[in-house]
């Protein structure tokens, strides 16, 4: 079985005990920790229910992601990415030289 490292991290993280997220659970502190461990399967419905406590996504919970949520994308966005995939190395130095110009500017424009 797998080891579900990230369940624990995120526990850790948030400072709560394994009481505490069995309860959430309605399961025991030594069937969570079990989970914690690998020696249980953690069922489909508490992967949810622990991917919504903890406001992530549940390819993060089960270490398929590195981003803790879904990075999802609209249409323009998916249109800059397309463009982008076609620069040259150079370009892309450019296009990020500028985009950081730009933020900066924004920043102080919030600032004020």
């Amino acid at each position: 079985m797998a080891y579900y490292q990230r369940i624990r991290d995120l526990r850790e993280d948030s400072d709560k005990t394994q009481s505490e997220l069995a309860e959430y659970l309605g399961t025991t502190a030594q069937y969570y920790g079990k989970y914690e461990k690998g020696e249980r399967e953690l069922p489909f419905s508490r992967a949810i229910q622990l991917a919504e406590y903890y406001g992530v996504s549940l390819d993060y919970l089960a270490g398929r992601s590195k981003y803790k949520c879904e990075v999802s994308i609209n249409d323009d966005e998916a249109e800059l990415l397309s463009g982008w995939r076609c620069l040259s190395e150079r370009s892309k130095g450019k296009v990020e030289y500028l985009m950081s110009e730009l933020i900066e500017i924004a920043a102080k424009r919030k600032e004020t």
